[in-house]
């Protein structure tokens, strides 16, 4: 498998998001929206999952298993989802629409930075050692 993690980047909120800051997102219907659980595993735990570990446990959340799956289905799930592309964190809604920055260390973690920080703004000035990207628009300029 292909490593998919960035390192020691930060993803800046993409140029068309419509949030000032940092806007925690809300389920919508009674259900939990990749918004909501992304943001609920980051702000939850700061620097403790890589992209891999967000991109398959808010799949995995958002499927409608009988039963939650042992260890060796979870490898097994796990192998099988990143057996094909996936879309990186730089498509997701958090940077995209709610005003969240991405913060990936040396190890691949990542940690929530809201748009409306001072660490946000001194990230997406630059740090040494940092790479800056944006997240992906959602429009078309």
């Amino acid at each position: 498998m292909t490593d998919l993690n960035y390192y020691d980047t930060f993803i800046a909120v993409a140029d068309d998001c419509p949030a000032p800051g940092g806007v925690v997102p809300v389920a919508r219907g009674g259900k939990k929206t990749v918004a909501v659980l992304q943001y609920e595993m980051l702000a939850d735990a700061p620097h403790r999952l890589t992209q891999e570990d967000v991109l398959f446990e808010t799949w995995l959340a958002r499927q409608e298993l009988p039963h939650p799956p042992s260890e060796e289905e979870r490898a097994e799930l796990r192998a099988r989802f990143f057996s094909r592309s996936q879309a990186c964190l730089r498509a997701s809604p958090l940077p995209k629409t709610y005003g969240w920055g991405l913060l990936f260390d040396a190890e691949g973690r990542i940690a929530l930075v809201p748009r409306d920080s001072a660490e946000y703004a001194a990230l997406a000035a630059g740090r040494p050692g940092v790479k800056v990207l944006k997240a992906m628009r959602s429009k078309r300029a």
